[in-house]
């Protein structure tokens, strides 16, 4: 017992190190930091990625929020998804948001200091008179809201997301989900080829890229540090960590809750192996207590899908607000 706790607490010590000074880590020792189980040596990591993010990130907390612009009826058959039209769900659909309600959300999370708006829509990908739509939205709100924009539309091609760029929005979000090795167990309309093949033409263009995935969907932990590793291919400026819901009628609608131990110890082998990106709370975290929450803000989360409307998120934005700033961030 003593012996695994001096080699963790070793290993963490050493991987700090070599982070702090400017090395990037290697997948092995990534792997070995996924392994640690005493107590102590977890400890040691959220302290060690407490270190990295307050070196490497900013103190400003990267908020954003989103409206979904298309619900239900998606051609995918993601197992996690409630919108994908292959299960049996119940979930709201519709086609188009309605524009004059997107921008009075816009408005109101703008008024209320929050950093960026985003549109996301089901379905492989938004084309023709809906995504001229809501790229003529997306302008307005930039122009008009005093709101940064991203969009998140699916598998789009270059020609699309010039369009988006011209609109004014310079950030797009399209998540790998989960480990390259994983993937093809979840979803077999698309892979994880396709979602690269749509992140490369956003970066061609000059977009910042929003890029991570969900967590708990029945992975392993070396699988959630294989989609750390898989994610330096991307560069992302931003990367969601997503806690799976599980939705009933989904194929993991009986999927057992990842552990909170599990969640701090992936969000801080995330911050190992990407120290001075933004690593973004998104869905799933109105499971987690308060005290949990506040462990993950100091080991490596520095951003966060905010909203009043948004019920995965399950906090307001000035608690959220309240929260971050009690972590050593600036709303």
């Amino acid at each position: 017992m003593k012996e695994t706790l001096h080699k963790d607490i070793e290993l963490v010590e050493d991987s700090l190190g070599r982070v702090l000074n400017g090395e990037i880590l290697d997948e092995d020792t990534l792997y070995a930091l996924s392994e640690i189980s005493s107590a102590e040596g977890i400890d040691a990591l959220l302290a060690g990625a407490e270190q990295l993010t307050n070196k490497f990130c900013d103190k400003k907390f990267d908020s954003c929020s989103i409206v979904n612009a298309r619900s239900g009826r998606c051609s995918e058959n993601c197992k996690w998804c409630a919108q994908s039209a292959h299960f049996k769900t119940g979930c709201n659909t519709y086609d188009l948001v309605d524009a004059h309600e997107a921008r009075r959300v816009a408005r109101y999370n703008a008024e209320r200091g929050v950093g960026r708006f985003s549109l996301v829509a089901s379905g492989r990908a938004m084309r023709g008179k809906a995504l001229e739509s809501v790229c003529k939205l997306l302008k307005e709100v930039k122009e008009e809201d005093g709101i940064s924009t991203c969009a998140s539309l699916g598998l789009l091609n270059e020609e699309e997301l010039q369009q988006l760029w011209n609109a004014g929005v310079h950030r797009y979000h399209c998540n790998l989900e989960t480990a390259p090795s994983y993937f093809p167990e979840l979803c077999t309309t698309h892979s994880h080829a396709d979602k690269l093949k749509t992140i490369k033409a956003a970066k061609r263009i000059g977009f910042e890229v929003c890029s991570g995935g969900i967590i708990g969907m029945g992975e392993t932990a070396r699988q959630r540090v294989e989609l750390a590793i898989a994610l330096r291919e991307v560069e992302p400026h931003s990367i969601p960590i997503n806690i799976l819901v599980p939705i009933p009628g989904t194929p993991l609608g009986e999927t057992a809750y990842i552990s909170d131990e599990d969640i701090l110890k992936t969000i801080a082998i995330f911050r190992f192996a990407h120290p001075a990106v933004t690593l973004r709370f998104a869905g799933g975290r109105a499971r987690l207590s308060r005290d949990v929450q506040m462990k993950a803000l100091r080991a490596g989360i520095n951003g966060g899908v905010v909203g009043d409307l948004l019920t995965t998120v399950g906090s307001t934005i000035a608690e959220d607000k309240t929260l971050t700033e009690e972590a050593g961030y600036e709303f």
